[in-house]
């Protein structure tokens, strides 16, 4: 199981420790729930990425946590982001990205975003057929076209996105017309770019989406007279949540992705282009781990409840996409794991359920909890659900934590509110 935690995990004497830093302690001085992430994990990540993409360029999914600190450490390795909102866009300027730095996303992009995005020199993926002609009217100067080409990638439905009728991108003819209607408009049209969906566990649908991108640029080529400099490739590339998951190395997917696009692009009769990769989850799903404190235990014929002090508000993932996770009891690590439990949220829904089936030591009350592989989606789409305050995180490195995000208060979620 430690394999899904993050590279400096260490048990000693029973205790979990992250980055130097025990569980216990962190939870002493943070509280809980709270998620840790890995500084080193995160750094190693970034630089496989880069390697594997030689002289192209990585981009961060900003979706998968966007939260300042980490966009900092990411830019300090030369990682930039993709954005899709103003928020997204506002953590990575405060992280110090300028435009060069940032790929500006959304299925409907307010005018505002495409405003904002030509203010810092950001280039837009264009995404429907009437934002050329918006992209130009706010000033964006820099310009891909997502193009879908109708590939169903084997992940689940709710995170599919290249198959024909997807919500994101063009399909072939209105992407050709896109293109042409950018040029027009004086954009500088600078590649093309797709993506198949998320958490992918193999390379096949990705494989295809690309030979399928190079003939849809010849076909640009041939058409309007108009080849791509930029193949953004997207993300997507998936982490291991739970130990029976068989996923390989993000790292092995990125350069399959970047050397099958320079071979398919050549095939074609194509220059090189620049390969672009926007990958989130990989770069800090495993560097992040969730620990909570067990409240009430209640063993039924059924099944054993164990309850722990968040659920579905700090990770909704199970009940999303039916997310499989496990979970250590971190300081009793040198027990016999001797039951099989169900780990339920505090929250007024039946569908609250963190983890199926896990095999703790015999849990009780004030054990504290550690669920590795959430450092991705999961304070990215965390909620104030039943009044809860959304939890802290810190940044852990040799032997030391720093707060890159305070707990929530109750006072934060009634400022809000107006009387």
């Amino acid at each position: 199981m430690l394999d899904l935690f993050p590279d400096s995990t260490s048990v000693d004497g029973g205790q979990l420790s992250i980055g130097g830093v025990r569980a216990s302690e962190l939870e002493v001085a943070h509280g809980t729930p709270l998620v840790v992430l890995c500084e080193e994990t995160i750094q190693a990540r970034a630089r496989a990425l880069r390697q594997a993409v030689g002289d192209g360029r990585v981009f961060f999914g900003t979706k998968a946590l966007p939260n300042v600190a980490v966009l900092r450490l990411l830019l300090s390795e030369g990682i930039g982001a993709d954005v899709a909102s103003s928020g997204e866009l506002a953590f990575a300027r405060n992280a110090g990205l300028g435009g060069g730095d940032l790929v500006v996303h959304g299925n409907n992009k307010a005018e505002v975003l495409l405003a904002e995005a030509a203010s810092v020199g950001a280039p837009v993926v264009l995404d429907a057929p009437d934002e050329p002609a918006l992209a130009a009217a706010a000033g964006v100067r820099q310009a891909l076209v997502r193009v879908t080409l109708g590939v169903d990638a084997d992940t689940h439905e709710a995170i599919r996105t290249g198959h024909h009728g997807s919500k994101f991108g063009l399909p072939p003819d209105q992407a050709r017309a896109a293109v042409s209607e950018a040029l027009d408009f004086g954009l500088d049209v600078m590649g093309v770019h797709v993506h198949v969906g998320s958490q992918l566990a193999d390379f096949d649908a990705q494989a295809e989406t690309i030979v399928r991108l190079a003939a849809f640029v010849a076909s640009c080529r041939d058409e309007l007279g108009w080849v791509a400099r930029v193949a953004d490739l997207g993300g997507g590339f998936g982490i291991r949540h739970h130990p029976a998951d068989e996923v390989p190395e993000a790292a092995e997917l990125a350069a399959s992705a970047a050397t099958t696009a320079r071979l398919a692009f050549v095939e074609a009769g194509l220059p090189q282009p620049e390969i672009w990769l926007e990958p989130g989850r990989c770069l800090v799903g495993r560097a992040g781990i969730t620990l909570y404190r067990v409240g009430s235990v209640k063993r039924l014929p059924e099944r054993t409840w164990v309850a722990v002090d968040g659920g579905m508000s700090d990770n909704p993932r199970p009940q999303l996409y039916d997310a499989r996770y496990t979970a250590l009891s971190a300081a009793r690590t040198d027990e016999p794991v001797d039951e099989v439990v169900s780990i339920a949220g505090m929250h007024c829904e039946s569908g609250d359920v963190l983890i199926d089936d896990v095999m703790l030591p015999s849990p009780r009350r004030g054990d504290l909890l550690a669920v590795p592989a959430t450092g991705a989606y999961t304070l990215a789409m965390a909620s104030n659900y039943n009044g809860v305050p959304r939890p802290a995180a810190v940044l852990v490195r040799g032997g030391s934590a720093r707060l890159i995000r305070r707990r929530e208060t109750i006072e934060d979620l009634l400022r809000v509110e107006v009387e």
